[in-house]
């Protein structure tokens, strides 16, 4: 039984369909559909059922596709095992936000790439939080607090945030000193959040009121820029509108939660080898 056809049948099980199991392996579809037909004639049984909307699993192949993928997982680790040293080989699925993969965690994949010629780094930006195990990624880097969940989770360092707000929109509105008075504030907010802030051994929690929402930080800057409201946002967004003045601190008195940045991955005994050397370049430039 042939390795890369197991490999192949987890891909499009996971994926539900050949058409995206073949762009998660950067190979056409008719290679994915050969290797699926070798498999199931070695097998004597049908494992998937193809329909007008992609594959299904059969009950035979729903049975089989846990056991190809401990074997895939396995088959990994023993490789890594014998070759510590040498290059990292195969593929890196990451999944991470768009402000901060696009402008802090990019350069990290470069370097990556570049001190492991074999490996094919595939990086989705995305402020979504998405089903890792479900949609084939083998890791994703997360920013800010984690919800509670069965993914592994490594902390590579802290964030931190501030409230920030326009010269106009306190000249207009006036500046907010305590959390409460948030309350009487535009908020500009990803969802219907609420809004933490340390006092001393005490957390305050708010629920604030807004009508800008969007699903990026750099829109909430823009925004907070432009007048609409007050942003809860990292350093690493607000520091290039501190320094000339679009944007200034409010309720200073109150910080927020330290975050963190982390590396999460499926559950597991052994994280794969390209996931702990993630880890570590990243924890080089940012623990």
């Amino acid at each position: 039984m042939d390795l890369e056809d197991l490999q192949t049948f987890v891909e499009v099980a996971d994926a539900g369909g050949v058409s995206p199991a073949a762009r998660r392996l950067g190979v056409s579809k008719s290679i994915v559909s050969r290797r699926l037909s070798r498999l199931e004639a070695e097998l004597g049984i049908q494992l998937l059922a193809r329909t007008t909307r992609g594959a299904a699993l059969t009950e035979a192949g729903t049975i089989f596709r846990d056991h190809a993928a401990r074997i895939c997982a396995e088959i990994d680790v023993a490789r890594e095992t014998i070759l510590p040293a040498g290059n990292l080989r195969g593929r890196l699925r990451i999944a991470a936000p768009v402000s901060f993969g696009l402008t802090h965690l990019a350069p990290v994949l470069a370097e990556l790439a570049r001190r492991h010629p074999p490996l094919s780094v595939q990086a989705s930006y995305s402020d979504q939080f998405v089903d890792i195990v479900g949609e084939g990624f083998d890791c994703a880097v997360r920013v800010g607090y984690l919800a509670d969940s069965n993914l592994i989770a490594r902390r590579i360092g802290p964030i931190y945030g501030r409230l920030v707000a326009s010269p106009d929109y306190i000249k207009e509105h006036g500046a907010p000193e305590t959390p409460g008075e948030l309350l009487m504030h535009q908020a500009l907010m990803q969802g219907t959040e609420a809004w933490q802030f340390v006092d001393g051994d005490k957390t305050i929690t708010i629920h604030p009121q807004g009508r800008f929402k969007a699903d990026n930080g750099v829109a909430l800057a823009a925004a907070a820029v432009a007048g609409l409201g007050i942003a809860a946002l990292p350093y690493f967004l607000t520091e290039n509108y501190l320094a000339p003045g679009a944007l200034v601190p409010v309720v200073t008195r109150y910080p927020l939660p330290e975050g963190g940045i982390y590396v999460v991955r499926p559950p597991g005994q052994h994280p794969a080898r390209k996931i702990r050397v993630l880890t570590e370049l990243m924890i080089e430039h940012f623990g």
